[in-house]
C-alpha cells in the first residue's frame, strides 16, 4: 500500500441499529453449529428448529443497518445444500439466489490459487470441523453483500516464497464488498495474505478466527477513501510477521479481545502488531499481546485509542494518540477480561464441532474424540495410551486430538483399530511433535536382537482408513554418534490401505517415510497432501501405492555434512502402482547435482518386483542430477518404471535415454486418481 495519501474523503454515517451479540457467540467462545442436516429448504428447517449456523447473524459493524442492508445474515432465506466437491461449491457460491452452503469435505482448489467469486446472500459454513478449503479461497467483488464465511479451515496455498509478491492467493479477499461476517475459521499458510479487506469494503466483522503461519495476516485498505467500518474481535493471530492487521484509511476500526502471539524460538518473527495507517481511527480494547515486536504502531496522521490492553514480553513501539469514536454508539458488545483472552481463544477460536443440540443433529457425522495432553489436562498423557483406549474393531471414526507439546514415545496403531485420526490441536503442524530415536541397528531392550528398519519407526500404522494431520512425526536418531550400527531410522511406517496424511511434517535422515502394505499381495494406498517430507537416503520408500501431492520434499545433508542421496526407493509389485510425486516441490540446502530422484529397491533380491516412481508437474531444484535415476544392488533402473512429466526448475531436464519423459497420452493414465483407484480421501 502506498504511504502517500491524497485528500481523505469522509462520509456521513447512517443511524446504526444496535444488535446484541448473537447467542452463538457467548463470552465463553462457544458456538452451536450443529451437524450436517442434509439438503433442505429454509422453510422446512424453520419448522424443525433450524440449526444455529443457518440462522445466526453477525455482530459488530456487520450488524449495522446501512447501504440498504439491515445486518448480515447470509443465505438464511435460501435452501440449505451440502457440498463435497469444488464444482458444487462453486456452483452454489456463485449463484444469484441465496444459499446456506455446508462444506462437508476437504475441497482442493484447481488450479492452486483459485478464489471462488462469491455472490451476495450466501452462508458458507463447515460441517463440524470437516470443511477444508485447500490451495485457494474466496473473492467478494464490488457490491457483493450479506455474506457469511464460517467454521471453515482455509489453508495451504503457500508457494514456497515467504514474502510472496507474485501469488495473490488469499483465504478471503474482498474488493468493494459490504456486510460480510468472517467467523470461527482457521486460516493459515497461504501465498500472500490470509484476509484482505480492500477498496472501500465496509460493514465487516471478523471474529473468533485463528490466523497463523503466514507472512501477512490481515490487510485493510488499498483505497484513498476513508469509508471502511470494521470490527475485529476475539481472533487468535499467531506466528505471522506483518499486517496483524494493517488498517489503512479506515473510518472506524474497532479491535477488541484479540490475542496476538509471537512464539519464541521459531523462524517467524513479528515485524509489528496492530497498525493504524493513513486517516484510520482505531479503538483498541482488552487485547493481549505476547512476544510481539512493535505491538501497536500508528502513522502521524492516524489515531489509536487504547483501553485495557496487556503486553507480555513485547518490545519496540507501543503507541496511541488522538481521538477516535465510541463503538457502542454503533452496536452493542461485551468485553471479556483481558487476562482471560489467551485461554479463551485457545479453546474457542477456529472451527467448532457440534455444541448443544438441534433437531437436525445426526449421530452419523459425529466422531468420538480422545484428548491427549502432556500437562495432564487431557484424558491421556501419551498418544499410545489414547490409541490403546480405542476399542478393537471400532466401527466408526475416533479422533485422537493431541495438544501442543513434544511426545517422546513410540506409537503403534494396530490392524484391529481402523478409522483412527491422530490430529495436532495446535495452530501449527510444528506445535505437536511425536519423536523417537530408534534405528535399524538399535538393540531391543529385551535383548532379542535389533529393531530392523521397519521396527525402528516412531509411528507405525497397521490399521486401514488411518488419518494424520497438523503434526510432526520425527526420528531424531543421532547418526554421528552411532556410526557403529545400521542407521536406517524410520519416522513413519504405514502398512495399511487408505492412509490419508494431510498437513503434516515427516522428518528424518535415512529411510524417513516407509510406505508398506500389510502383505506382499495386499493393496496399500497412501495419499499425502500439503505436507513436508525431510531426509537424505531412500527417504520415501516401500511397496505401497503412494501419492505425494501438493507437498514439499526437503533434501537434507548427511550426518557428516556431505550432500548425496536418493529421494525414492520403490519396491512395487509388478501389477501395482508405485510412488507418484505430483504438483510438489523438491528442494533443500544441499549441493547442486547431488541427489537422485530414485532407484529400484528389489527387496530381498526379488526379481518379480517392478519398482515405479513417477515425478510430474513438480518443481525440482538444482540439487537434482541431470541423470536423476540410478541402479541399486545390481538391479538396473532401466528395467523398471521410472519417468517424469512436465517438471520445472533448475533440476528439470529434457527427454533422453537417461531421462525418460511420459508422453501426453501416457500422462493421462498416470494422474492422482489413477493411483488412488476409486478412493477419494476425505478429512474426517
Amino acid at each position: 500500500m502506498s504511504e502517500i495519501r491524497g485528500k481523505a474523503r469522509h462520509r456521513r454515517r447512517k443511524t446504526a441499529l444496535a444488535v446484541s451479540v448473537p447467542l452463538a457467540l457467548t463470552a465463553a467462545g462457544v458456538t452451536a453449529y450443529g451437524y450436517l442436516p442434509g439438503t433442505q429448504s429454509h422453510a422446512s428447517a424453520a419448522t424443525a428448529a433450524a440449526p444455529a449456523w443457518a440462522t445466526a447473524t453477525a455482530d459488530g459493524f456487520a450488524s449495522v443497518n446501512a447501504l440498504g442492508q439491515n445486518g448480515t445474515y447470509g443465505g438464511r432465506d435460501g435452501q440449505i445444500v451440502t457440498v463435497k466437491t469444488l464444482a458444487d461449491l462453486e456452483k452454489y457460491a456463485t449463484a444469484a439466489e441465496p444459499y446456506v452452503i455446508v462444506v462437508a469435505a476437504t475441497i482442493n482448489m484447481n488450479p492452486v490459487g483459485k478464489e471462488i467469486k462469491v455472490q451476495s446472500d450466501k452462508t458458507i459454513v463447515g460441517a463440524g470441523t470437516s470443511g477444508h478449503i485447500v490451495g485457494g479461497g474466496f473473492f467478494l467483488g464490488s457490491g457483493v453483500h450479506n455474506v457469511i464465511i464460517r467454521n471453515l479451515t482455509i489453508r495451504d496455498a503457500y508457494q514456497g516464497i515467504w514474502n510472496d509478491k507474485d501469488h495473490d492467493f488469499d483465504a478471503v479477499q474482498m474488493d468493494g464488498a459490504h456486510h460480510v461476517w468472517i467467523d470461527h475459521n482457521d486460516l493459515r499458510h497461504m501465498a500472500d495474505g490470509l484476509i484482505d479487506v480492500r477498496k472501500d469494503s465496509t460493514y465487516v466483522t471478523v471474529s473468533w478466527n485463528k490466523l497463523s503461519q503466514d507472512n501477512k495476516a490481515f490487510g485493510i485498505g488499498w483505497t484513498e477513501n476513508v469509508v471502511t467500518d470494521i470490527t475485529i474481535h476475539h481472533n487468535w493471530i499467531r506466528e505471522t510477521e506483518q499486517r496483524n492487521p494493517s488498517t489503512d484509511n479506515a473510518a472506524h476500526a474497532h479491535l477488541y479481545n484479540n490475542f496476538l502471539e509471537d512464539v519464541a524460538d521459531t523462524d517467524i518473527k513479528s515485524s509489528y502488531g496492530n497498525y493504524s495507517r493513513g486517516a484510520t481511527k482505531m479503538v483498541l480494547e482488552n487485547s493481549y499481546f505476547q512476544g510481539v515486536n512493535n505491538p501497536v504502531i500508528k502513522d502521524s496522521t492516524a489515531t489509536i485509542v487504547q483501553k485495557g490492553n496487556t503486553f507480555v514480553g513485547t518490545s519496540g513501539r507501543n503507541e496511541s494518540g488522538g481521538t477516535a469514536f465510541t463503538p457502542g454508539s454503533y452496536y452493542s458488545y461485551t468485553l471479556d477480561k483481558t487476562a482471560d483472552v489467551p485461554s479463551l481463544l485457545k479453546s474457542g477460536a477456529g472451527p467448532r464441532g457440534s455444541i448443544g443440540t438441534t433437531a437436525t443433529t445426526t449421530a452419523a457425522t459425529a466422531a468420538a474424540t480422545l484428548t491427549v495432553a502432556k500437562d495432564g489436562s487431557g484424558q491421556y498423557s501419551t498418544v499410545q495410551a489414547a490409541v490403546n483406549a480405542v476399542p478393537a474393531n471400532n466401527p466408526s471414526r475416533v479422533v485422537i486430538s493431541v495438544k501442543p507439546g513434544t511426545y517422546r514415545e513410540l506409537v503403534k496403531v494396530p490392524s484391529n483399530k481402523p478409522h483412527v485420526t491422530i490430529q495436532g490441536a495446535g495452530g501449527s503442524r510444528k506445535d505437536t511433535v511425536i519423536v523417537y530415536n530408534n534405528a535399524s541397528g538399535t538393540p531391543k531392550p529385551d535383548g532379542s536382537g535389533t529393531y530392523g528398519t521397519g521396527g525402528s519407526a516412531t509411528v507405525a500404522v497397521e490399521a486401514d482408513d488411518f488419518q494424520a494431520r497438523n503434526l510432526t512425526i520425527s526420528n531424531d536418531f543421532d547418526e554421528a554418534s552411532h556410526q557403529d550400527i545400521a542407521g536406517q531410522a524410520v519416522a513413519l511406517r504405514t502398512a495399511a490401505d487408505k492412509v490419508f496424511l494431510d498437513g503434516i511434517i515427516v522428518s528424518g535422515d535415512q529411510d524417513t517415510l516407509l510406505v508398506d502394505t500389510a502383505a506382499k499381495d495386499k493393496l496399500g494406498r497412501v495419499y499425502m497432501t500439503n505436507s513436508y517430507v525431510i531426509g537424505n537416503v531412500d527417504f520415501i520408500f516401500g511397496r505401497a501405492t503412494t501419492v505425494i501431492d501438493k507437498s514439499v520434499i526437503t533434501l537434507k545433508k548427511r550426518w557428516n555434512g556431505t550432500s548425496a542421496g536418493y529421494v525414492t526407493a520403490p519396491s512395487t509389485a509388478a501389477d501395482r502402482k508405485g510412488i507418484l510425486i505430483a504438483n510438489s516441490t523438491v528442494n533443500g540446502d544441499v549441493s547442486a547435482a547431488s541427489f537422485y530422484l530414485g532407484r529400484p529397491w528389489h527387496a530381498g533380491g526379488d526379481t518379480t518386483l517392478d519398482p515405479q516412481t513417477t515425478v510430474r508437474n513438480t518443481s525440482l531444484s538444482a540439487a537434482i542430477r541431470s541423470t536423476p535415476w540410478t541402479d541399486m544392488s545390481g538391479f538396473s533402473w532401466k528395467a523398471d518404471r521410472f519417468a517424469e512429466y512436465k517438471n520445472t526448475g533448475a533440476g528439470s531436464g529434457s527427454a533422453s535415454g537417461d531421462r525418460p519423459q511420459l508422453t501426453d497420452s501416457q500422462a493421462t493414465g498416470q494422474e492422482v486418481a489413477d493411483w488412488l483407484g476409486g478412493w477419494t480421501p476425505t478429512a474426517s
